[in-house]
C-alpha cells in the first residue's frame, strides 16, 4: 500500500472528511489533498504521528463512553 493510500485510509478511519481532518490536525487542505493524490510526498514521521494521535483520540472516546 502506498503512502497516499495510507493517508486516505487513516483519514477515513477517523470518520472525518478532508476538511474536518485538516482543521483537526491543523494541516493545510491543499497539503492533505496533494498527499492523498500522491503529488506531494509526506514525511514518513508525519503519518506515524497522525496515526498515533488518531488512535489516542479513539481510546479517549471509548473510555469516556464506558464511564457513562
Amino acid at each position: 500500500m502506498e503512502i497516499k493510500d495510507k493517508i486516505k485510509e487513516l483519514r477515513e478511519s477517523t470518520g472525518m472528511n478532508r476538511k474536518e481532518f485538516c482543521e483537526y490536525f491543523e494541516i493545510p487542505y491543499r497539503t492533505v489533498t496533494e498527499w492523498e493524490r500522491g503529488t506531494r510526498k509526506m514525511p514518513d514521521y508525519v503519518l506515524r504521528l497522525l496515526a498515533y494521535k488518531a488512535k489516542m483520540e479513539q481510546l479517549i472516546i471509548k473510555e469516556d463512553m464506558n464511564e457513562e
